[in-house]
C-alpha cells in the first residue's frame, strides 16, 4: 500500500503546465504571468496633486514653523496670507507657472504647476477663493506624487513567475498594457462510468442512480481554479470507450474518471486506459479513499484520476491528492489548502495505518481565539460515505497514519475547506 505523500509526490512530478497564451488583462486574476513586463515610462506620468488644496512653495508657507490661525477681515493681509492665481483640474492638460508667494488650487490627481513643490490640503486652510491662509505648514514634497515615484521607465513592472493579483493587473493597465501572456488555466475533464448511473434529467429505475462524483468533482476542480470540462457518463463498449478517452485527453490536462476503480465492473474500462498508456490501481494508506488509480496515457502522457464512485471519497482524494496538482499548475506557491492546529472537541476513531480524513466544523473560542474542530460522521462514529455531512463541513481533521484515536481536548491538524457564512 502506497503511502498518501508518495502518491502525491508522483502525482506532482507528473503535473504538467499548459503553455502560455495572451490574453486581455481583465481575464488574467488568478493567473501566472508568463513574460517579463517592463515600464516603458514612468508612474505616475508627470507629478501630481495628491489631495485637493493648493498647490504652493513649501517656503511660502511657513516652511518649518507653525502657522496660527488667522480670524477675521485681517486675515488675509497676514503674511502668510497668498493670493490664488488659477485653479488646475484633474486631466488638465494647460500648463501654469507658479511664481514666488502665489498658490494655484489643485484637484486631487491635476498637473503640479511648475515651481510648486508642496499641496497645501483644504483642511489645512481657510478655503479661501481669491486669497487663502494657511493654518499649517507644509513641507517640501508634501502631498504630491511625483514623476516616477512608483516606476521609472525600464523598471520591472511584472514578473514573469507572477501570479495576478488586483495589484499586478493594475500594474499592467498603469503600464499601458490590455494584454498580457499567462499560463492559462489547467483544463480538467471529468467523466463518470457505470452501467447503474443515470444523468439528473432522467428519472433511475431500480438499481440505477443519478450520476453524482462527476457533478461534485467537475465543481471541485473549477472551485481549485481549472477550466472544466464535465464530460458526464461514458459509453460501456470498449472501442467506443477507448475512442472517447483518447479524444478528451488530447484536449486536457487532466483527465478525472469516477466509478473507475472497484469490483469487475471496472476492468473494461481500466483495460481500455492500459492500452493507451500506464495505470496504477495499487490502494493508498487513506480513508476514505483507499482504493484509487492514476496514471499517464497519450503522447502528452496526460494525467489520469481514477476515483470511486462515492462522492465522498471522490471528493476527499481530490482534496488530497488531484487540488494540489491544479494548484501547482497554475503556479501556487502552496498549492495545498491552509492548515491550523485545533483543540478537538470529541472522540475520534481512525483506521490504524491510514491517514484519515475527518469531515469537520471548525470554529473559534471566542475568548481565547483557539481554533475548536468538532467532527461530523466518519471515522468518528458516522458512515464515511454520506455526503450530507460532507455538505455541512468547512474542514477535514487529517489523522496521521501512526494516530489511532484521538480524544477530545487533543490536537489536530484542521484543513480549511470554505468559509461559510
Amino acid at each position: 500500500m502506497r503511502s498518501v505523500d508518495e502518491q502525491l509526490d508522483m502525482i506532482i512530478d507528473a503535473t504538467m503546465t499548459p503553455e502560455p497564451i495572451r490574453i486581455g488583462i481583465t481575464d488574467a486574476l488568478g493567473l501566472m504571468c508568463a513574460e517579463e513586463v517592463q515600464a516603458s515610462s514612468p508612474l505616475p506620468g508627470f507629478s501630481q496633486a495628491a489631495v485637493d488644496g493648493y498647490a504652493v512653495r513649501a517656503v511660502d508657507v511657513g516652511g518649518g514653523q507653525t502657522l496660527g490661525k488667522k480670524e477675521g477681515p485681517a486675515a488675509a493681509e497676514t503674511e502668510t496670507s497668498l493670493p490664488v492665481v488659477g485653479e488646475v483640474a484633474a486631466g488638465s492638460q494647460k500648463p501654469l507657472r507658479l511664481q514666488p508667494r502665489q498658490a494655484v488650487r489643485v484637484a486631487t490627481g491635476a498637473p503640479l504647476p511648475t515651481l510648486a513643490d508642496a499641496v497645501l490640503p483644504l483642511e489645512w486652510s481657510d478655503r479661501g477663493r481669491k486669497r487663502v491662509s494657511p493654518h499649517r505648514p507644509v513641507r517640501s514634497g508634501d502631498f504630491i506624487r511625483k514623476e516616477g515615484d512608483d516606476i521609472q521607465p525600464g523598471d520591472l513592472a511584472v514578473r514573469a513567475g507572477a501570479v495576478l493579483g488586483p495589484a499586478q493587473i493594475g500594474l499592467l493597465a498603469a503600464t499601458g498594457r490590455d494584454k498580457v501572456l499567462v499560463y492559462p488555466r489547467p483544463r480538467v475533464t471529468v467523466m463518470s462510468y457505470g452501467l447503474e448511473l443515470v444523468d439528473v434529467d432522467r428519472n433511475p429505475s431500480l438499481g440505477q442512480v443519478y450520476d453524482v462524483s462527476s457533478y461534485a468533482v467537475a465543481a471541485a476542480a473549477k472551485d481549485a481554479g481549472a477550466e472544466v470540462n464535465r464530460v458526464g457518463i461514458i459509453n460501456a463498449e470498449p472501442r467506443r470507450l477507448k475512442e472517447q478517452i483518447a479524444t478528451q485527453a488530447q484536449r486536457s490536462e487532466f483527465l478525472i474518471i469516477t466509478g473507475a476503480v472497484g469490483g469487475s465492473s471496472a476492468k473494461p474500462l481500466q483495460e481500455a486506459l492500459g492500452e493507451l498508456g500506464e495505470i496504477d490501481t495499487s490502494r493508498v494508506a487513506m480513508h476514505p479513499g483507499s482504493a484509487q488509480g492514476f496514471g499517464l496515457i497519450g503522447e502528452d502522457r496526460i494525467p489520469v484520476f481514477l476515483l470511486p464512485s462515492n462522492a465522498v471519497s471522490a471528493l476527499v482524494i481530490f482534496e488530497a491528492l488531484i487540488r494540489p496538482a491544479v494548484r501547482t499548475s497554475l503556479g501556487k506557491r502552496v498549492p495545498t489548502r491552509r492548515t491550523v492546529k485545533a483543540r478537538s472537541l470529541n472522540h475520534i476513531e481512525s483506521i490504524p495505518g491510514r491517514v484519515g480524513y475527518v469531515r469537520a466544523r471548525l470554529m473559534r473560542d471566542a475568548e481565547t481565539r483557539d481554533y475548536l474542530v468538532d467532527s461530523i460522521g466518519g471515522p468518528s462514529g458516522g458512515p464515511a460515505h454520506l455526503l450530507a455531512g460532507l455538505a455541512e463541513a468547512n474542514a477535514m481533521i487529517r489523522i496521521p497514519v501512526d494516530v489511532a484515536h484521538v480524544g477530545p481536548g487533543d490536537i489536530v491538524d484542521v484543513m480549511f475547506l470554505q468559509q461559510r457564512a
